[in-house]
């Protein structure tokens, strides 16, 4: 019985070979760190200007100030947010009292 097994040969880059996959892999490691200081300079920049404010209108509730300034926000959190901004006590506002909002996050 006769057994041949196949050879195959190494895989063996040229110059160029090897010039072109050090290049993909230096430009992939730059791509990585421009992405990674981009989210790091944005998280480190807070926003500018004057503080988002509100002016309740009758029947408004901190509920719905909360729901209506931070749509895609947990209601509760926000809540506790304008609290803390504006110095409340407790969920009562007045009409007419001007709120400062929690910025965008």
């Amino acid at each position: 019985m006769v057994t041949t097994t196949a050879h195959r040969p190494q895989l063996r880059l040229t110059r160029r070979g090897r010039v072109v996959v050090l290049a993909f892999f230096v430009a992939m490691a730059s791509l990585a760190s421009a992405v990674l200081f981009t989210t790091a300079s944005r998280a480190d920049n807070p926003p500018t200007g004057p503080a988002p404010t509100v002016v309740v209108q009758p029947h408004d509730t901190l509920w719905s100030i909360a729901t209506r300034s931070s749509p895609g926000r947990d209601p509760y959190a926000a809540i506790a947010e304008i609290q803390q901004l504006n110095g409340l006590r407790g969920y009562v506002v007045q009409p007419g009292e001007t709120l400062i909002l929690p910025r965008e996050r």
